[in-house]
């Protein structure tokens, strides 16, 4: 789970202002305006309650249709449903290969031993286990598979130890193993660290899950098929009865016992533990979890926990919660109350049943003593009331199964990054070529289809609303302080630069930039220079940027630089629209403002995107033919970079989930041709610039259509240096001596 830390607010409003500008507060003094209004006071909170209300319309249309089940038939149809969307959002599951099983070690207790395994999931993919077998009794024993949580050392986790020799002890065979990222399967190990890169598991999981999620996938892909591999090995056991299994765990082994239940009919009884609750109570409070928790795009479609309850239904499943848990009880118990209505219909009311224990988040002693009894009483006919018995705690270096600690290290183990990039290069090989100019009219439309399609937006059929809210004074210009409507709920904060020329209708750039729209905008800077060139520039603060850019109080401190507004941009994948393309559409509503203006030659509206703001331009200008060129300047310069790297920093905000499986930013750009498109300083996905070279390597296929078209002059792959100004290295773009 992202751990969230109550107090860091001021920390945070602090950094917000570094984002935005506040060390040149004032020199952009009346330019971010909205803030000083009355009527936005909440302006911050904007994106996040324009969310919120999508995800409650959503949610109650669902509530709507699940009151319509009546009967088995239509349990069962939604059942498979829910399954097919599973694998479809996870982006499938890798082949079954052999395991290379093997026992590397035991540590004997009195009345169980512990065996250390390792086993490849995939091949060279190596996932370290411990195994617990009882001494006592006689075979074959239930089996019980048991994820393990967020915890640094989970196979060593006091509360996991205590559960598997307990279980042990009652009888049962109990396989837990290292999640990915945690333990001995840490993913972007750092020798020098001693552990990840990025400190924190959940941090991990969600820098990796993003790179999945831009090929297609999600990084629960991996921890699925590993569950379900850990189970090919329990019932590869000889102790193991195939007929009687269980699965259980905590937290994020909580949250992988519900994926695997829900997928793997082999899992006769579930017990998940501190993860079970409800989306409108998960986005109210903590807010989304991290990378493979999260399928997209579920709530979009109509899918909350429950469904995975009901996956299962209707064999025994027990809910284990804790009413101070920071995964809302509220919400547990509001999903417990709809599956056990599947449950009734299916007539075994008997088979579904929750325990809540006033605690907080972990598998305490209350949840274990539930789990023995439930699993005593489906597995071996007799509900265990034995008080639990005592453990002797190993250590972490006891329990490991490689000799360096580390799969990576002492099996030169493949990664999620290293699977992934294979995969991407499957994706790849099948992208089309650039085309030819016969063939450039399909490859345009194709592009825009999965764009408009991925993307998932669509504008208001009626004009913007726009309201005024004074002016500024400038040399040979005027600044009109402006709001308009993007769509319902959310208003774009933008100022109106307007030069004193003669011209009735002038040029018009709609410029937007990552930090805001006053970022550009101070004296002497980008924006001053093209109005003094005679140019009109509306420059706009797309939602969750600039003045609308969100404050997160509860968050984590390192989730920010990571992924920047993460709570939003993960409920917009779940919504099934992407904050790219949310952004994109108020950048193409900021263009219908300026087609009605008298001022602007709407045949001359071109498009300036600098840093995060140039990913969503790109995207407008992609469905949008009104914007006539664009350059992005300081711009990631593709997904496929994110692919290549093992760490992003601020680049979650952009992802658009399968996007590398028709197209990346050079073929955007490619499809804009022959309208004139400059790509300048693009920087790779930890924000530094990349080389001229590796530039025009990344957009060579770019440059090859427009060649098609004869239009090579109209595309320029470039570097702007900090001393040029920009209507010198822009003259020939702007088009104007």
């Amino acid at each position: 789970m992202r751990l969230r830390i109550l107090f860091i607010r001021s920390i945070t409003v602090f950094l917000i202002c570094l984002l935005i500008g506040g060390a040149t507060a004032q020199r952009t003094s009346g330019l971010n305006f909205i803030s000083e209004l009355e009527d936005y006071r909440t302006i911050r909170d904007m994106l996040p309650a324009y969310l919120s209300r999508r995800v409650a319309e959503r949610l109650e249309e669902r509530e709507r249709m699940i009151a319509r089940i009546a009967t088995p038939g239509e349990v069962a149809r939604r059942r498979d449903e829910i399954r097919s969307r599973i694998l479809q959002s996870i982006g499938g599951l890798p082949k079954r290969t052999p395991l290379n099983a093997r026992v590397v070690g035991k540590i004997e207790r009195d009345e169980y031993r512990i065996e250390k395994i390792i086993f490849e999931s995939q091949p060279r993919f190596f996932v370290t286990a411990n195994l617990y077998v009882p001494k006592k009794g006689r075979g074959p024993y239930p089996g019980i598979l048991v994820p393990l949580g967020h915890e640094p050392a989970p196979k060593a986790y006091p509360d996991e130890q205590q559960l598997l020799g307990g279980l042990s002890q009652k009888g049962f065979v109990a396989l837990a193993w290292d999640p990915i990222g945690q333990g001995e399967r840490i993913q972007i190990y750092d020798p020098d660290l001693g552990g990840s890169k990025v400190v924190r598991s959940p941090t991990e999981h969600s820098v990796v899950g993003a790179q999945c999620t831009v090929v297609g996938d999600n990084l629960a892909r991996y921890a699925i098929h590993d569950g379900m591999r850990a189970l090919d090995y329990l019932l590869s056991r000889p102790e193991v009865d195939p007929a009687r299994i269980g699965c259980t765990g905590n937290s994020g082994g909580g949250n992988l016992t519900a994926f695997l239940a829900a997928l793997d009919d082999r899992i006769q009884v579930a017990a998940p533990s501190c993860w079970i609750t409800s989306w409108q109570w998960l986005l109210k409070t903590i807010g989304p979890q991290d990378s493979e928790q999260t399928l997209f795009p579920f709530i979009g479609e109509g899918i909350d926990y429950a469904d995975f309850i009901h996956t299962f239904a209707p064999k025994p499943y027990l809910i284990l919660a804790a009413t101070r848990d920071f995964f809302s009880i509220n919400g547990t118990r509001q999903t417990y109350a709809e599956a056990k209505r599947v449950y009734s219909l299916l007539g075994a009311p008997e088979k579904l049943t929750m325990t809540e224990a006033d605690d907080h988040h972990a598998y305490s002693t209350p949840r274990r003593m539930a789990a023995y009894r439930w699993f005593g009483r489906w597995l071996k006919g007799v509900e265990d009331q034995e008080p639990e018995p005592k453990v002797e705690f190993a250590s972490d270096e006891e329990l490991r199964c490689t000799e360096t600690g580390q799969v990576t290290t002492s099996l030169n183990s493949e990664t999620v990054f290293s699977l992934n990039q294979k995969r991407a290069e499957q994706l790849r090989s099948q992208m089309r070529p650039q085309p030819g100019r016969s063939g450039f009219p399909a490859f345009q439309a194709e592009i825009q289809s999965r764009v408009r399609r991925l993307l998932n937006i669509s504008a208001p059929n009626e004009s913007a609303p726009v309201k005024t809210y004074g002016e500024i004074s400038g040399p040979g210009y005027r600044i009109e302080k402006l709001v308009y409507e993007s769509e319902p709920g959310i208003i774009i904060p933008s100022l109106l630069f307007i030069p004193d020329t003669t011209e009735a209708r002038k040029p018009a750039i709609l410029y937007v930039h990552g930090r805001g729209k006053a970022a550009g905008a101070a004296g002497g800077g980008d924006i001053e220079e093209l109005v003094t060139h005679g140019f009109v520039v509306l420059a706009i603060d797309v939602r969750g940027m600039g003045e609308t850019m969100v404050i997160e109080s509860q968050q984590s401190n390192d989730t920010r630089p990571y992924f920047g507004d993460f709570d939003s941009a993960m409920t917009a994948l779940l919504l099934g629209t992407p904050l790219a393309g949310m952004r994109a559409l108020d950048i193409s509503r900021g263009v219908d403002l300026l087609s009605a203006r008298a001022e602007v030659d709407r045949d001359r509206i071109y498009g300036f995107g600098k840093e995060g703001g140039a990913p969503p331009l790109l995207y407008a200008a992609t469905l949008d033919e009104r914007i006539k060129k664009i350059a992005l300047e300081g711009m990631l310069i593709s997904y496929q970079s994110i692919i290549t790297r093992r760490i992003h920093r601020q680049v979650f905000e952009h992802v658009v989930p399968g996007a590398l499986k028709f197209y990346d930013f050079p073929d955007l750009a490619a499809a804009l041709a022959p309208r004139q498109v400059w790509v300048v300083n693009g920087v790779d996905p930890i924000g530094l610039q990349s080389d001229l070279s590796e530039l025009r390597k990344q957009y060579a296929g770019a440059v090859t259509a427009f060649r098609s078209l004869e239009a090579e002059a109209a595309i320029r792959i470039a570097v702007r240096k900090d001393q040029e100004r920009i209507t010198t290295f822009y003259r020939d773009w702007l088009g104007r001596n």
